[in-house]
């Protein structure tokens, strides 16, 4: 019964973003809407939606409309960090591979922080193992721990809690 409700919320979900991409009640456009809601849902209401109530897609939504903006800026300040290394060749490069422990504990948000982490110029996640993100720094700035965190992973991982 769980599982049923689970994948009707989901068919709804779906065939909603349907109706407000298409913007059309066309009587083809929505047969077409709610077929493939259908089985988009068949495939993927299990990761869709949560059973615990504390999880639900609504609260998961504004959780990822959160990590947005905060995403965008970090990667416009890394852009032009790495575009003034290259203009400017006299500025440091130090690089290295960092450890990095994240307390993400799914794999989708592990790598979803790993992804994050690579599309801000400057950094590249290397592998993941386990809990730890190994990641090539193009300025290893600091050796601690905690301050490589703060600076590579943090703002990310406190946000993406929120989402998976």
């Amino acid at each position: 019964m769980q599982n049923l409700k689970r994948y009707l919320f989901s068919t709804t979900f779906f065939f909603l973003f349907w109706l407000a991409y298409t913007s059309s009640l066309e009587q083809s456009e929505l047969l077409t809407g709610l077929v493939v809601s259908l089985l988009l849902s068949l495939f993927t209401y299990q990761s869709f939606s949560r059973e615990k109530t504390q999880n639900n897609i609504i609260s998961r939504i504004f959780a990822f409309i959160k990590y947005i903006p905060v995403f965008l800026w970090e990667m416009l300040k890394a852009n032009l960090d790495v575009a003034k290394r290259v203009i400017d060749p006299s500025l440091p490069i130090n690089p290295g591979i960092v450890e990095i422990k994240t307390n993400l504990k799914s794999d989708r948000a592990k790598l979803f922080l790993a992804n994050s982490i690579t599309l801000t110029p400057g950094t590249l996640t290397v592998d993941i193992i386990d809990d730890s993100l190994y990641i090539h720094w193009i300025d290893l700035s600091t050796t601690d721990p905690a301050e490589q965190k703060k600076l590579i992973s943090e703002k990310f991982e406190n946000l993406l809690e929120g989402v998976f």
